[in-house]
């Protein structure tokens, strides 16, 4: 089914991307299941990249060129429209992240960014920058925080978090970061009726998640992706087959967590254990 969206080419480098390519299919006499099936995606995937819904990608672009023989007119871009604040890896994520229904998110040692302080977001870069510039540490710490003006949207998604118990026990920034940071997650738990918040207990022993950061995000008019993160890198994973393992795993390790209000508990005694030293 083809997918049509009247935008202004010139409203950015995304637009201007789309656009182009639906001149180049159009001229070429393809349907966007047609051109699809020539650079290995669906006609949904072209649809999205014309409508400028999904940033375009790199390897999509190079064959796209080779389609269009439109020497390295795509390529180039692509290098123009994927340019964004975030690392590159997460840029993908993080434009899928502002677009998602639901947000189901395991987090084996760290509170996750959506709902970090201050605080815990600059003593978290600050360890993982160490070499940089504190422009550089500020500048990152910002553009962190500013992901968070998502779940004060209306159409915000809902988020469902399962902390592993490690990510109450290191200790970031110190006793007075940790006591901010888990009582503000747990009070925001508590106000915030599109956030769940669960802790998979040391207790639990082995589980189908233990380590590496993972969101599997839902859509309205898109089938589901999961996105995987370690340290200076991540993947976005959309085969259908590994996406619902992954989700199989994450009910899995939701099961075993202690329920919401317990969790919460849990939380808030660690937190007030870290204010008393």
């Amino acid at each position: 089914m083809t997918i049509h969206n009247q935008l202004d080419p010139y409203a950015s480098p995304r637009t201007f991307y789309g656009s182009e390519l639906r001149r180049e299919r159009e001229a070429g006499g393809y349907s966007q299941d047609q051109l699809g099936e020539r650079v290995f995606c669906s006609g949904t995937y072209i649809g999205q990249f014309e409508s400028a819904k999904r940033l375009p990608q790199p390897d999509v672009s190079r064959l796209l060129d080779e389609v269009f023989e439109s020497g390295g007119h795509f390529q180039r871009l692509c290098r123009l429209a994927r340019k964004s604040k975030h690392a590159e890896y997460f840029a993908d994520a993080a434009e899928l992240e502002q677009q998602a229904r639901t947000l189901s998110e395991y987090a084996p040692m760290l509170v996750p960014g959506l709902l970090q302080t201050e605080g815990y977001a600059r003593a978290l870069v600050s360890a993982a920058q160490r070499f940089e510039s504190q422009d550089v540490v500020e500048r990152l710490v910002r553009t962190r925080l500013d992901r968070q003006a998502l779940l004060d949207c209306p159409a915000a998604p809902l988020l469902w978090v399962v902390l592993h118990e490690s990510a109450l026990r290191v200790r970031v920034g110190g006793c007075a970061v940790m006591a901010d940071q888990l009582a503000e997650l747990a009070e925001g738990a508590r106000t915030n009726r599109r956030l769940l918040v669960q802790v998979l207990p040391f207790a639990a022993g082995a589980a189908a998640f233990l380590n590496g950061t993972t969101i599997h995000m839902t859509f309205d008019d898109a089938p589901p992706v999961v996105y995987t993160e370690s340290a200076f890198t991540g993947q976005l994973v959309e085969e259908p087959a590994l996406v619902a393992q992954y989700q199989r795993a994450y009910d899995l390790t939701r099961a075993a967590s202690l329920p919401p209000e317990a969790s919460l508990d849990l939380i808030e005694s660690v937190a007030k254990d870290y204010a008393k030293r």
